[in-house]
């Protein structure tokens, strides 16, 4: 760990788009430096490109450009243009999909051809990313979800019922956790491919590096061939903040897989094409990028990413993401550090930080400069993640992320719900990104999401400040006042936060006696819906505890009125006190009845 005191020398000069805010949301997207922006388009202007597939002088300017962009990426990530092949893709889920449609298309060609079983195996692991898990759709349902670690490691010694038959099989799992930030290990591609076990010789891997490749000297991943994974994905705009590109790296060894029965072909990736007669006839282009990459190439985005390696070694020195993840980690640690030791007065923690025991800040090869974490209040109750907590960073120009961040396992792992726990909340409303619409934030005393604060190179201690003098003004105060219920009837009052642009306070009264979600015969299921709210004033827990959750009163006096205005999110949710329209959420819930096939179970709205 070494903090690259640089950062904050040039921060004002190379971005500037940063003065006045804090950004912490790398893991989402980093930022461009404005020397990349200059020398890009200082570039643009100076030469004429064009079309790579055409013959002419500009053509062929790009074409060579785009060429040596690729080596020298391939360079850049420790990855040698020897041993392995870089597709240039959307994205690092674009990677996945191609992967995907890959191993689909070659399991239907054996089924078709060779009388084979056909589909093919998928494993992945539980901190999947929603873009690696959704793979699994395509594999006529012979998939299955490692639950740990440890499930892996048995299934690597063969040791588990995962292991019989010899099936065509693709292994899945994060380099980083894109929730905690833990990084898993980077061993498990070579084991794979050095096991003697018959299930895993028809079994390659893919690494998704999106998260990792942010703050990570990938060479750690790529200096060995025979124990790089097969396949690994990752998106440029998180390395360098410019541009939108993403690639697939493909260890060469292995890459014929991605061409054997492939059907797909678009411009540019085959030699020959026939339209007529009964059997029409196509070849595939030999080099394994140009039978991969169908049209015409993003050229621009990719010279772009030309002049962003330039730029990322200039700013950062001949090795930045070796002085990146150094830098990172020392920051990460030493703002964990600081969240952990946030407490109210009454000795509660002020934050619930979500972590593994199979990792440790500062240590950069067990984790990343990620943190994941709910705001507790006072009284032990757990603040809205998004309505509050995003949103009051927001009005301080603190930019962070909430919600269930695209990783369902991580987020049931941690927040401890079961599958039907969220089948039952998705049947009550809940909707991923929205539950700061939706009002289910804040489920039975449980939260459904998180915050995440995720540090990146041009981070500095300034920022780690920031971020803890909000947490301690906002959400610090020795006086709580509980929100009471009137006496003369069973309506509670609940503050809605108002935008910046209203700040008269409005209410939205939550009746607690009107109807339950489901019928009687299943009024257990009924207690996620007891409340809009995103603060419920009192529901059991899932797990049968029973607490009272209040309007959040641990915050600093200046904030009173507006803790009293609780979000804008309810402008659009709630106007001027009123519930979402009845009829679009009984349309959704029915919808989703028969998505559960939850047959005979009436589900109404409020």
């Amino acid at each position: 760990m070494e903090y690259n005191t640089d950062v904050e020398e040039f921060q004002d000069i190379e971005y500037p788009m940063l003065q006045g805010s804090t950004y912490l949301d790398h893991g989402g997207a980093t930022i461009y430096a404005k020397s990349l922006v200059d020398t890009f388009a200082a570039d643009l202007v100076s030469n004429l490109y064009g079309n790579p597939h055409s013959a002419n002088a500009p053509a062929k300017l790009s074409g060579q450009l785009v060429d040596e962009t690729r080596e020298k990426t391939l360079r850049f990530l420790g990855a040698d243009p020897e041993h392995f092949d870089l597709v240039f893709v959307a994205n690092a889920t674009a990677a996945i999909k191609l992967v995907m449609e890959s191993f689909k298309d070659l399991s239907t060609t054996n089924k078709l051809v060779e009388g084979d079983e056909g589909g093919f195996r998928y494993f992945y692991h539980i901190d999947c990313h929603n873009s690696v898990i959704g793979v699994r759709e395509t594999t006529d349902d012979d998939h299955y979800c490692f639950r740990d670690d440890a499930e892996v490691e048995q299934w690597l010694d063969g040791k588990t019922s995962q292991n019989e038959g010899s099936k065509l099989g693709l292994f899945a799992y994060p380099g980083q956790s894109n929730m905690t930030g833990r990084r898993l290990p980077l061993s498990w591609p070579g084991m794979l491919r050095r096991s003697s076990h018959i299930s895993h010789q028809d079994t390659y891997s893919l690494l998704d590096a999106a998260a990792l490749a942010t703050s990570y000297p990938l060479h750690k991943v790529f200096s060995n061939p025979e124990s790089a994974p097969d396949f690994t994905s990752l998106s440029f705009y998180k390395i360098f903040g410019y541009p939108d590109l993403g690639a697939l790296i493909v260890r060469k060894a292995s890459g014929r897989i991605l061409q054997w029965g492939r059907k797909y072909f678009g411009g540019g990736t085959v030699d020959a094409v026939t339209v007529l007669g009964k059997k029409p006839f196509f070849k595939n282009r030999g080099v394994l990028h140009e039978s991969l990459e169908d049209g015409t190439l993003p050229f621009h985005n990719i010279i772009a990413l030309n002049a962003a390696i330039d730029t990322h070694e200039r700013i950062y020195g001949p090795d930045p993401m070796t002085t990146i993840s150094r830098h990172t980690s020392f920051l990460g640690k030493m703002l964990y550090d600081r969240m952990s030791a946030l407490v109210h007065p009454n000795g509660v923690p002020v934050c619930k930080i979500y972590t593994s025991t199979q990792s440790t800040y500062g240590d950069s090869t067990t984790q990343g400069a990620t943190i994941a974490f709910n705001v507790v209040l006072a009284d032990g109750t757990f603040a809205p993640y998004t309505s509050v907590v995003e949103t009051l960073a927001d009005e301080r120009k603190i930019y962070v992320r909430s919600g269930q961040l695209c990783n369902p396992g991580g987020i049931a792992s941690n927040l401890g719900y079961n599958t039907w726990h969220l089948k039952r909340l998705v049947a009550n409303g809940h909707r991923c990104g929205a539950a700061h619409i939706t009002n289910t934030e804040i489920v039975n005393g449980k939260p459904t999401g998180v915050v995440r604060v995720s540090l990146g190179a041009m981070t500095t201690i300034a920022n780690i400040d920031s971020l803890i003098t909000f947490l301690e003004e906002e959400f610090i105060q020795k006086n709580t006042q509980p929100l009471e219920a009137t006496s003369d009837s069973q309506d509670f009052s609940i503050p809605i936060r108002a935008s910046s642009r209203d700040q008269t306070p409005r209410l939205y009264i939550e009746n607690v006696d009107r109807q339950d979600n489901y019928n009687s015969n299943n009024r257990e299921d009924s207690q996620d819906s007891s409340s809009v709210s995103s603060y419920p004033v009192s529901a059991p827990s899932l797990t049968g505890d029973s607490r009272t959750s209040t309007c959040p009163s641990s915050v600093s006096g200046t904030r009173d009125s507006t803790w009293s205005n609780l979000h804008m999110f309810n402008d659009s949710a709630v106007q001027m006190g009123k519930p979402m329209e009845t009829l679009q959420v009984e349309n959704e819930k029915k919808g989703l009845k028969r998505l559960f096939h939850k047959k005979g179970r009436k589900i109404a709205a409020n």
